[in-house]
């Protein structure tokens, strides 16, 4: 499977800012899709998941700020981040594969830059 992720850039704090992937390949390759981030000198950490029938999860960090969402007809998944903080600052990556405890060694997209700051 493909991924393609957009939406990164620069956000003030409190900003939003909207991720977007795009998959391509054959559908059980991702049944259950997130996102992953990795900032400078910090280990990649998992922002959010999503399972084929919707059931979401999300690090503590951002639960209540980002919404992920998925369009299963279109192969999309979305990222919304709201209320951004300096620290969400990091290469955002879409991962999938076929379950989500899969997810950090399936297919990755290649990074997009959210950077937060004044």
């Amino acid at each position: 499977v493909q991924l393609q992720a957009s939406g990164g850039g620069l956000a003030q704090p409190g900003g939003s800012l909207r991720l977007s992937c795009a998959a391509s390949g054959s559908s059980i390759s991702f049944n259950a899709m997130g996102w992953y981030r990795q900032a400078p000198g910090k280990q990649r950490e998992l922002v959010a998941s999503i399972a084929s029938g919707g059931t979401t999860n999300y690090a503590d960090s951002v639960m209540g700020r980002f919404t992920i969402s998925r369009d299963n007809a279109n192969k999309m998944v979305y990222l919304q981040m709201n209320s951004l903080k300096p620290e969400d600052t990091a290469v955002y990556y879409c991962h999938a594969g076929p379950w989500i405890g899969a997810l950090a060694s399936g297919s990755r997209g290649q990074g997009t830059q959210v950077t937060v700051s004044s």
